[in-house]
């Protein structure tokens, strides 16, 4: 049997929304979506909140998840890589003897995941022994292929080129490569992923595809706001 661990990771601290984890939206603190979202997965057989709050850590458990320890200050700044709580969990939980074999990453800052979702990418990464990861992607808002930099001489040039296209940022939208954008409503990985320095994700990604207009990004008390509209109209988990 396939041993997975889901982790909530939540600091306390927020520089753009203070108390950004725990505000709530639609009658539940934000956290709890994503906690819900391990808790009914089928295939998840522990969740655990990493934080360095008691506050979130109390809030985590109330709504069903394990808060095993709390997370060093060091590793909760505005600057901290998620590499550093995933490997602090890691080497917390291997004290006591438990090695999961896959982990997924429940964003608390993107709440919104359609029912089945969480099971879905994890028999996907179950079922691809070879794939180091699954992320989420969607069909982004604008193409790369028409954006540009601006180089030392103040003139702009393509961010990307397309071979034997002169100009494809002069191309309809539709002529142009298909491309996805990676949004944050799911990440699997292997735990041996992070024995590279720096790397999270590996380079055998498999691709979960979501619909953007039915998923949330919160930074702002406008995307509460938002999301809880979004919500609405979509089938998804709820604490």
């Amino acid at each position: 049997m396939t041993e997975v661990l889901a982790i909530v990771p939540a600091r306390g601290g927020s520089k753009g929304l203070p108390g950004k984890n725990l505000r709530p939206l639609a009658g539940h603190p934000l956290i709890a979506y994503s906690i819900a979202a391990g808790t009914q997965a089928k295939l998840v057989n522990r969740v655990i909140c990493s934080t360095d709050s008691e506050e979130i850590a109390d809030v985590a458990l109330r709504y069903g998840a394990e808060v095993p320890f709390l997370r060093p200050a060091a590793y909760a700044q505005d600057s901290s890589p998620d590499t550093e709580f995933f490997k602090h969990a890691l080497e917390e939980l291997a004290k006591s003897g438990y090695r999961p074999d896959l982990i997924v990453h429940l964003r608390p800052t993107d709440p919104i995941r359609q029912k089945g979702l969480v099971d879905t990418g994890v028999q996907m990464l179950i079922d691809n022994p070879d794939a180091d990861s699954v992320r989420t992607i969607t069909e982004p808002g604008y193409s790369p292929y028409k954006m540009w930099t601006i180089n030392e001489a103040g003139t702009i040039d393509p961010l990307l080129t397309v071979p034997g296209i002169l100009e494809p940022f002069n191309l309809p939208r539709q002529e142009l490569p298909e491309v996805w954008w990676h949004i944050g409503v799911l990440d699997i990985l292997r735990p041996e992923v992070l024995k590279v320095p720096g790397a999270l994700s590996g380079t055998k990604i498999l691709p979960l595809k979501v619909d953007r207009h039915k998923s949330a990004d919160i930074d702002t008390l406008d995307d509460f706001e938002r999301a809880e509209k979004t919500m609405l109209g979509v089938d998804c988990v709820r604490p």
